[in-house]
């Protein structure tokens, strides 16, 4: 066979490729569509979750379900989603510190730069250290004169192992030179109920602050680079330590190589979610902002995080989950 029969061929099959895929998208979608959240139902993830999913079902004209597969540190349901087809019928919302962790541990099999599609960039959330309203700690100076007294005996949740929480907890017990204790949980409403309970001492998560505007839990510390103009009494980490946090964000994901006309087809759905009432509502409800990003700057965001990331996995001795 010559190189020009050979490279026609080629050319042909390339073509019917490319047809195939705007076909497909032309049609997409025609049938339910699962969206995978790797951690408990009723915490503040998954509400965003389903709060997304119901704008965006009138925009795509089909169902989506939401489905919740917990454990790893959220690798479990990455993992299940990675592993689909490539067709926009089952993706996942993640949230990017547990999704990049798991990756560098190896708990996921996944790579974030080559396994996955990025569909689009959602919400970021304010993580708290808070207690109970009744704790003798009035302040996040108590909380850490009381650890460094008591190494070991203070106890914290939060939604899991390699949770934004419980990095940016260990990070800053790390630099303040304290010992806590980890209680992991499967969502943040296990963490929350945890902590009503007394069954810990404190939870570091994104799911307190209902219960603060409750007067049921009191915020020691915000997981922030900057004080919020929601709490501007609430010090950051860098108050206290010389350090900065890793702020997590949500973002909707993909097996790789999904089609490009099926991503936008998605992102479009689910960014005109982002101006649903029942949407913004939860943002309110949890403290959550909008930070939206498109496809191309999603994974870019993903990207960066992966060194900062890695190097916490090598300060605080991560191994796999």
């Amino acid at each position: 066979m010559n190189m020009k029969k050979l490279n026609c061929k080629s050319v042909i099959f390339c073509a019917s490729l490319i047809v195939s895929s705007f076909l497909q998208a032309a049609e997409y979608p025609q049938k339910q569509i699962n969206l995978v959240v790797p951690y408990g139902p009723g915490s503040a993830i998954d509400l965003v979750a389903r709060s997304l999913a119901i704008g965006a079902e009138k925009n795509l004209g089909q169902t989506i379900m939401v489905e919740n597969k917990v454990g790893a540190g959220g690798a479990i349901g990455t993992q299940y989603v990675m592993n689909k087809p490539a067709d926009g019928y089952t993706i996942e919302l993640v949230s990017v510190n547990p999704f990049v962790i798991s990756s560098l541990t190896k708990s996921l099999s996944g790579n974030p730069q080559t396994d996955f599609s990025y569909i689009i960039r959602t919400t970021g959330y304010l993580m708290a250290l808070a207690v109970r309203s009744d704790s003798p700690w009035k302040n996040i100076n108590d909380f850490v004169q009381y650890a460094k007294a008591n190494p070991g005996k203070v106890t914290y949740s939060s939604s899991g192992l390699v949770s934004t929480g419980n990095l940016n907890m260990e990070e800053f017990a790390s630099l303040a030179r304290i010992k806590v204790t980890h209680i992991p949980m499967k969502s943040g409403s296990e963490s929350n109920t945890a902590l009503l309970g007394g069954h810990v001492d404190s939870l570091a998560d994104a799911a307190w602050a209902p219960f603060e505007k409750d007067g049921k839990f009191r915020a020691l510390m915000l997981f922030a680079n900057e004080r919020s103009p929601k709490y501007p009494q609430v010090p950051v980490p860098r108050d206290v330590v010389s350090a900065n946090v890793q702020p997590g964000y949500l973002l909707i994901i993909g097996p790789k190589d999904m089609p490009k006309p099926i991503i936008k087809r998605l992102h479009d759905a689910f960014k005109a979610a982002m101006s649903d009432p029942a949407y913004v509502g939860v943002l309110e409800k949890f403290n959550l902002e909008n930070l939206y990003l498109n496809s191309d700057d999603t994974k870019k965001a993903v990207m960066e995080s992966i060194e900062p990331l890695g190097k916490m996995v090598t300060n605080l001795k991560i191994g796999a989950q």
